[in-house]
This record gives structure tokens, sequence and C-alpha cells, in this order.
């Protein structure tokens, strides 16, 4: 007998429905067939798949078992199909009604014992289904994370006998709707402050502005200086997310398998990923056979922090010219195209030299010329000139270290940004732009929303002329000036503006 359900799987960060057929007839032997480009993980079902129904109660007998996955040109990967391909059966064996198999989609990988298990992909797949008007039945956890999307009816089961139990009218299951919202906890305290920094003036202020502008930032320091520390206190000064950011955010950890299984857990505040020098390509800007989100997608809308930035494969580090520029990642494969958001705000950290001594006074510097000329020419012009902001970081001196001045803490330096971001957020909407922050200012609108007097442009040509910055430096240049004048609240670049925006384009100077 032929049985027919409804599933999903995800595509990138889109979900699309998957038609499950199911076709159970007498042999002498069990047989059990999947079609459909099945990966290994779906294969492997038909082993997960017979014990289940056993330990459930179900008595199938031997049969020749045979499963289509359609569309049967898109490759199925996973143990997300164990639950629905098991229920197929029984109603093949007319164990169950399939009166009401239309109305829902069904996904869930299975325990030998018949319980259910949560699979990557929740919100997304909610979202399909609500699209085609239907609703889902899902395991713990996977329930909780795809009621975030309203507009579908989502039912909890524990098991593939209690599945059954429903869909033969013979329990009731409640709808889980947790209503989001009343979780969303925007601009929750942080264990970390600002204040803990002593000293880093400079860079705090340079911190500052390249939180409020959305800019890319590189910090240059000897070991010690408080590089890390600063990097991982910048989220405590960033405004808080907006609801639909942490949908946004919390789909692509929900395609890469990281959301988390309760409510309070959802991404609610901004990411930091802090990847280690020995990733991969494929890990940082996301790919591999079955492609998954990498580090400058978890990274959206947060931030993503490159420590001993030189020390990445240089392969590694050209990978993110694109998703720098694009604010997106694009994998293109045989028969389809997966495209990631990326929208980061990048923070990276390196020495001045490979010993780190270089310019230090009580510390002798280790390394000549070449080696340092080598050191820093791992990172490439191209890469250089897309990081907005170049800042050093001086060694902390012994008087901030014991100082009892307390220094300013996260709260009054997110207040400024905020108000920098209000002001923005106003001057794009007057011209009806969806932008976020004015490092995503487009070139044809540069000059309109960057209006300089006579004097900044004069010190402006007159930086160009002699540190032969590139066209694309002129331009980071502009945008940071407008970020440096939205904190104060003044519509145009004056010198004092141009000068400090040269200023942090370190690298170019040196």
């Amino acid at each position: 007998m032929l049985s027919k359900l409804w599933s999903a799987a995800c595509l990138g960060i889109k979900a699309y429905p998957v038609r499950i057929e199911v076709d159970v007839a007498n042999g002498s032997l069990p047989k059990f067939h999947i079609v459909g480009l099945p990966d290994t993980g779906v294969k492997e079902s038909k082993d997960r798949v017979r014990p289940a129904i056993k330990n459930s109660g179900f008595r199938i007998g031997s049969k020749v078992i045979t499963v289509n996955l359609a569309p049967a040109d898109i490759r199925k990967e996973g143990p997300s199909f164990d639950f629905p391909i098991a229920l197929g059966i029984i109603a093949s064996c007319q164990l169950v009604k399939q009166n009401r198999f239309d109305d829902f989609i069904l996904l869930g990988e299975l325990a030998l014992d018949g319980t259910l298990r949560s699979c990557p992909g929740g919100l997304p797949i909610a979202a399909v289904t609500a699209k085609l008007g239907k609703k889902l039945i899902l395991p713990p956890g996977m329930a909780q994370e795809a009621s975030i999307e309203e507009r579908v009816e989502v039912f909890q089961v524990h098991s593939l006998a209690e599945a059954v139990q429903f869909l033969n009218g013979e329990i009731q299951l409640e709808k889980i709707k947790p209503g989001i919202k009343k979780f969303f906890t925007p601009g929750k305290t942080a264990d970390v402050d600002f204040r803990e920094v002593k000293g880093q003036t400079l860079v705090k202020r340079a911190l500052e502005i390249a939180v409020s502008g959305f800019h890319h930032l590189l910090m240059i320091g000897p070991p010690g200086s408080g590089k890390s520390m600063i990097a991982k206190r910048v989220p405590t000064i960033c405004p808080p997310l907006e609801f639909e950011e942490v949908l946004e955010i919390t789909q692509i950890y929900s395609v890469a398998g990281l959301s988390l299984t309760h409510l309070n857990s959802f991404m609610w505040e901004r990411p930091f990923r802090s990847p280690h020098t020995s990733i991969s390509q494929a890990g940082l800007v996301g790919g591999g056979s079955d492609p998954k989100p990498g580090e400058v997608s978890l990274s959206h809308h947060g931030i993503l922090f490159l420590d001993e930035f030189p020390e990445f494969r240089r392969d590694v580090l050209e990978s993110l010219r694109a998703p720098l520029e694009d604010k997106s990642v694009t994998i293109s494969r045989a028969k389809h195209r997966l495209s990631f958001p990326a929208n980061f705000m990048m923070i990276c950290a390196m020495n001045p030299c490979p010993c780190g001594n270089l310019g230090q006074k009580f510390r002798r510097c280790r390394c000549g010329f070449r080696k340092i000329e080598q050191y820093r020419n791992k990172i490439s012009g191209p890469l250089l000139d897309r990081i907005d902001i170049h800042v050093e970081v001086p060694a902390v001196q012994y008087a901030h270290l014991v100082s009892s001045i307390p220094a300013e803490s996260s709260e009054e330096i997110r207040g400024r940004v905020e108000k920098a971001r209000a002001v923005q957020r106003a001057r794009f909407e007057h011209l009806k732009l969806h932008l976020l922050a004015n490092s995503q200012i487009p070139e044809k609108y540069l000059h309109e929303l960057c209006p300089m007097t006579v004097k900044a442009e004069k010190i402006l040509e007159h930086a160009i002329g002699h540190l032969g910055i590139s066209a694309r430096s002129y331009s980071r240049i502009l945008k940071v000036a407008r970020t440096i004048a939205d904190l104060v609240q003044e519509n145009v670049l004056t010198d004092a503006h141009i000068t400090e925006a040269v200023q942090y384009r370190l690298l170019d100077r040196s």
C-alpha cells in the first residue's frame, strides 16, 4: 500500500517542502530502499526506523519498503526524515489513518526506542510551512523554536507512538504558542564592562566611532596591551538588537544546528565570534560539501574578532573581501547557489612585529626589517583598504593600572552610540534608504551625505597627495568622518572631523 506525507529540508538559510512517498509490499525477506538523492545520514534512517517502529509497539513483518523523497534532483541530508518515513510505513501497514497527512509537515530524528529528537532548521521550516498553509508536528525543542513563527500552528510530540495516537484522534495535543516577544529583553546586562579597561583612551574613542558607524577596525599593539580584553567588551557598547534582527540571527544559527532548545537562550544579544587562526576558508565564510554558514554569517549583526590577524592563512583572509563589500556570502554548486547573510563588524588585532616588541621602551625588538615587512605583508593591500580604522594600542602605563579614577562605563559609551545611530537612521529615512549605519552609505550618495567645509576639503586633498591613499580608502575616510560628526550632532564635516578620520589610517601613514 502507498502512503504520502509532507516534510521539509533546508537549502542555505531557506527551507523547501519535501514529498515523502512510502510503498510497502509483501516479501519473503525484508528489504528497505530509499531513493531521491539521499546522503549517508538519510540512508541510515532504515537502521533507525525499523527498531523504532518495533519498540513503539507496531508490528510490520517482513516487508519490502520503498521510500521516495521528492524532488529527486536535490540532495537530501541528515536524520530529519526518520519520523515521517516511520509514519509512512505505519500508515502503509494500515496502522494509522492517512486522512490528516496533508494538513501537516513532519520532521524529527528517531531514537531506537521510538522517541523523537530535534534537528536543525526549525525556524526556516516554520516559515515555509506558513506559506503552504500547513501545520507542524515536531519534537520538543524544535517545536519551541518553530513557534516563533506566529503564522503557523505547531504541535509537539515526544514519541512515534504519541504521534500515531494524535493522528488517529485518540489523544489531543495543545498548540505551542509561547508568545515569543514577551521573552525579548533588549539591553541585557553583560558580565564585562569597559569600566574594567584601564587607560587606552584613544583606543576607546576609536571603538566608539567604529560601533557608531559599524566600521571595521584593526588594533595594532604589543602583547599584553589589552587588545583582546577590549574587543570582548565591544558588544556591551552596541545598540540592543531589534526583534527582527533577533529572528534573522536565530534563523542562521538554526540552520547551522547551533540554536538552543529553550526560549530564553535565543539570540537576544549581538553575536561575538572569535575563530582560531587555524580555521579553514569554508569554516570562515561558509561552504563545504553540505554548505553551512561560516563564522562571517554567524557574526551577522554582531562582531567578528580575528585575533593574531596575520597568523591566519593568506587564502582564508582573502576570502573575506567579498563579504566585507557585499554583506553576504554566495556559495555556488553544480545545481544551485546558496546565499548567507554576513552583515558584521570586523575587529582585528595584531602585533607590530613578529616578536611584538617593536617600538617598546624597555624591550628590544629582535626582528629585522625584512622580517617585519614579511609579517605585515601577510595582510594584502586590498584587504587593508576595506578596514576603515587602524589604531595603535600602546602598552598600559603603571599609573593607569593603579589609578583609582573610575573609567567610563559601557552604558555611558553606549548612550552616545545610540544617539549617533539615531541621527544616521533619521538621515537614511529622509532619503528612503534601508541602511543600518554610515559604513553602508552607497558611493552615489557619499558626497551628498558628507558635505565638507573648504578647509576640510584642502586637508583631505593634502592627505591623499602625501599618503597615496586609494579611492576605497578615500571613501572610508569620508564615512568615518561622517560618523565622527554624527557623534557631536554636526551636519557638515569640518577640518577636525577629517583630520581625526585620516589619523585612523595608521598603516596607510606607515
